[in-house]
């Protein structure tokens, strides 16, 4: 683990190659799983105020989950999530594009010029999943099987989990924390 500031990053984020490969897995982390996308408290009411600009991007039954449910709800973990189109189904902010791979509205809607906010950032920082702590982040690289494809693509061009996430974490920590990261990173290459 790494020590930076107020988080415990694991070497894995240095280690483990990564580069999303849509055309492989069709974006399956948006549709995969039993619960929506972690979200952090203060997204909450950003998710809100924004679901009407974002409902024109999205699709029917994703509008129609969001009207009954809301935006997000609470998982069997008690942690808030995305909401879900029906249990084990995609998130209602999924559509899909001419090749059907499963895309945001949310990011969709940001691109477009409607808002201003990308989309929650665990999404944008997948495959990192944060644990909060009182006192720390834990940011640690989390396996899932349906991004093999993501991990070849990574080992084929080389890069890291963490330069392939640099502009997340930069938009979760900041430039100094991720050029304290990049030091890190450097000197932890060096000792292999």
């Amino acid at each position: 683990m790494i020590a930076i500031d107020k988080t415990l990053v694991s070497e894995d984020l240095l280690d483990k190659k990564f580069v999303c490969d849509l055309n492989a897995c069709k974006g399956a982390c948006c549709v995969a799983g039993d619960s929506g996308a972690p979200l952090n408290k203060d997204e909450l009411p950003i998710l809100e105020e924004l679901v009407d600009k974002v409902k024109p991007y999205m699709v029917k039954k994703g509008i129609k989950a969001v009207e009954k449910y809301g935006p997000f709800v609470v998982d069997s973990d008690g942690d808030y999530t995305t909401t879900l189109v029906s249990e084990g189904a995609e998130c209602a902010f999924v559509y899909f594009d001419e090749t059907k791979t499963a895309k945001c509205a949310i990011e969709k809607a940001y691109y477009e010029g409607v808002i201003t906010w990308k989309k929650p950032i665990s999404c944008h920082l997948y495959p990192i999943r944060i644990t909060e702590h009182k006192n720390y982040d834990a940011v640690n690289y989390d396996k899932w099987d349906i991004c093999k494809p993501a991990c070849e693509c990574g080992k084929k061009l080389d890069v890291p989990v963490y330069k392939f996430l640099k502009e997340p974490l930069i938009r979760k920590y900041g430039k100094e924390w991720f050029k304290q990261l990049e030091k890190s990173a450097m000197l932890h290459l060096k000792k292999d």
